[in-house]
């Protein structure tokens, strides 16, 4: 079988709890086993059932999220509020701010690590900012601690885009279990999947009322209701809503995943890291990017940095090699719908040109590192 870049890892448990939903259970939509989820998620987060609003993607978790920093900064669409994001990420994070009528506003990332520049977004504050979004770019939660103090100076929410992040701890604290607005995605080739699928932890009880509420259409307290098999006949409508509600189906796929985690996904990611550094570290002209060493990785996917003048080629090499690659990600300020106005971001532009990402998932066999390292060393030599 062909080598994949990425690759959803489910199997027969997931099948089970899929067919229990279907065949004992009998109702597909959100109920019992999305609030299970919930709890499971809290849990191992370390935090309150409460704080954990599931949805169907990272992005509504996004989206819902810059929604409670509206309501927070009491700013409507025609405000047009600003968020300070950085370039090099997916453009998910954009078009969540974007979809409820904020300006994204790109910043530059640090060339070592394509996390955040907290002096270039200094640089872009206005009074029109309500919130600084911090994106830990391939798993990395660089110096979360000082996004919020900056956060805190300016009087700011911070939305962590954790897409990448879900298992990862900064000096010694789990992604999710401290901040403001945390947002996780359990798409098919996440750290954990739902097929699709994603969460909102929040840190104050009106913006977890705010997202329960605005995943199902924003009528008000129905959470409460479907998860008792209920719904609610006489609503009430305060605020937009969408229908971002995860299902059952999705929650019990979600449910046998986090049981696989901390025993097989985070050691295997973690194995196949280690051994991808071992075979870099003899070859110079390939660089990784820096993380903390105060920091425990579960990496989702391996960015590593060549010559400029040679990616397309080395990309070229490893194709036809039989080794797939991926580039995370082109820099949104150079998208046409996030082009306007927006400034020269060297860094972003400087990663775009030397990024290549590296096959990983829990799939993959030492052996399988060996060969893409064999053949990114042909690449390098020819």
């Amino acid at each position: 079988m062909k080598m994949r870049l990425s690759k959803s890892i489910v199997g027969n448990a997931e099948a089970e709890a899929v067919s229990k939903v279907i065949c004992e259970d009998g109702y597909l939509g959100m109920g019992a086993t999305t609030r299970e989820f919930e709890a499971d998620l809290a849990m191992y987060l370390g935090v309150e059932t409460w704080q954990v609003v599931s949805v169907n993607s990272g992005t509504a978790a996004l989206q819902l999220a810059v929604q409670a920093a509206m309501v927070a900064a009491g700013k409507k669409a025609s405000d047009l509020p600003e968020i300070l994001v950085p370039s090099l990420t997916f453009v998910a994070s954009f078009q969540a701010v974007s979809a409820m009528g904020c300006v994204p506003v790109p910043c530059d990332v640090l060339e070592n690590t394509g996390t955040l520049d907290l002096e270039d977004a200094a640089r872009r504050l206005t009074d029109k900012t309500i919130a600084v979004m911090h994106v830990d770019y391939a798993s990395n939660p660089w110096k979360i601690d000082r996004v919020y103090d900056f956060a805190k100076s300016h009087g700011l929410r911070v939305i962590d885009d954790a897409a990448h992040a879900f298992g990862c701890r900064h000096h010694g604290h789990k992604i999710g279990s401290f901040g403001d607005l945390v947002c996780f995605s359990f798409d098919g080739i996440k750290n954990i999947t739902c097929g699709e699928g994603g969460c909102l932890v929040a840190f104050d009880e009106a913006s977890a009322a705010i997202a329960a509420d605005s995943r199902l259409l924003g009528v008000r307290g129905d959470t409460a209701k479907r998860f008792s098999g209920a719904r609610s006949w006489d609503p009430d409508v305060t605020l937009q809503g969408f229908r971002f509600h995860l299902s059952n189906i999705m929650a019990a796929i979600g449910r046998v995943q986090l049981g696989r985690l901390e025993g097989e996904f985070i050691p295997a990611r973690r194995a196949l890291y280690e051994q991808y550094r071992r075979h870099l570290e003899q070859m110079p002209a390939v660089r990784m990017l820096e993380t903390d060493p105060a920091d425990f990785i579960v990496p989702h996917i391996m960015p590593v940095r060549v010559p400029a003048a040679r990616r397309d080629e080395i990309v070229t090499r490893l194709d036809a090699g039989g080794i797939p690659t991926g580039m995370h990600y082109k820099p949104n300020h150079l998208l046409t719908l996030f082009a306007s106005g927006a400034p020269s971001l060297p860094h972003a532009e400087k990663l775009y040109d030397e990024l290549v990402t590296l096959p990983l998932h829990p799939g993959l066999s030492a052996n399988d590192v060996g060969l893409v390292c064999g053949q990114l060393q042909k690449a390098m030599d020819s």
